[in-house]
């Protein structure tokens, strides 16, 4: 699933090519793209004719598109999207080929570019939900991201430090910091010379609050060079891909040399996926699974 850089290279190629529009109609191939509005594809289709986009927002790795019934309206629905493991929000002229897996397009009254859903895993969708102070209901229990004005890093590392499971776990909870998946927190553990492994509560808050330095900083570059891209999935808006897997210290690089140390990088299972981490610079906990 794509993490906080990914979606936010999405979101601001969404904020440049459909603020403001209005649209005209929303074709949906299928049911599963429409899966999580509870009423239906076509109430889902109906709901959106007509209405002026707004805005494109983000909280995390949640993605969503401001709604309001003029240009000068106050917005009050957002139309979530999901892109799941493969989905892909592109921007193509109205006459070009639909793409194989296309699920959705959205016209607009200007007659100009429109916006297709790709999704060739059909993890993905839509869904409209309420907007709650200008965020979407459904995504009101996320917590803020370090790159929100109003995120707090003081309290989330109390937060941290006052639970009892192994630290990676924690700064995969999105309701603890929001963004922060698989790739990026390997790189932050990486960088902190801390093992997944390790209780939250035994780290000082000092060491939490690094590593969450840590987190912010390795999304922050990851973001400059468009995110991280293993394969031609994960695209922006333009159907171009990422390259920060080239930086990649710790995420993917098992059987290499640590880049600190020189170490062989180690692979472990972690919860239904896997951790990659140096066993000289980030010493497993004596408790944890071997």
């Amino acid at each position: 699933m794509p993490e906080l850089p990914e979606v936010e290279v999405v979101r601001r190629g969404l904020a440049d090519h459909v603020s403001g529009r209005t649209i005209q109609t929303l074709a949906l191939s299928g049911h599963r793209v429409a899966r999580r509005h509870e009423p239906g594809p076509r109430d889902l289709e109906d709901r959106l004719a007509g209405r002026t986009v707004t805005g494109a927002h983000r909280r995390g790795k949640y993605l969503w598109l401001s709604l309001a019934d003029a240009p000068e309206a106050v917005p009050d629905e957002g139309l979530i999207v999901h892109l799941g493991m493969s989905g892909q929000m592109l921007v193509t002229g109205p006459d070009d080929p639909e793409a194989r897996h296309t699920h959705a397009r959205v016209r607009f009254a200007d007659e100009g570019s429109e916006l297709r859903f790709v999704d060739q895993r059909t993890f993905g969708g839509f869904a409209l939900a309420d907007l709650v102070d200008g965020v979407p209901s459904s995504v009101a229990h996320i917590a803020l991201d370090p790159f929100d004005p109003h995120y707090d890093r003081e309290a989330v590392v109390r937060d941290v430090k006052a639970r009892r499971s192994g630290i990676k776990r924690v700064l995969l909870n999105q309701t603890v910091v929001s963004g922060i998946g698989n790739i990026y927190a390997d790189e932050a553990l990486w960088r902190a010379g801390v093992h997944g492994e390790r209780l939250a509560n035994e780290l000082t808050k000092p060491a939490i609050g690094r590593l969450l330095d840590h987190a912010r900083d390795v999304m922050a570059e990851a973001l400059a060079q468009g995110g991280t891209s293993f394969d031609a999935l994960y695209v922006n808006v333009n159907g171009a891909s990422g390259y920060f897997d080239r930086s990649l210290s710790a995420y993917g690089q098992e059987g290499r040399p640590c880049p600190r140390c020189g170490a062989t990088m180690r692979r472990e299972q972690f919860m239904n996926r896997s951790s990659t981490s140096c066993p000289r610079c980030q010493v497993r906990p004596r408790f944890a699974r071997a």
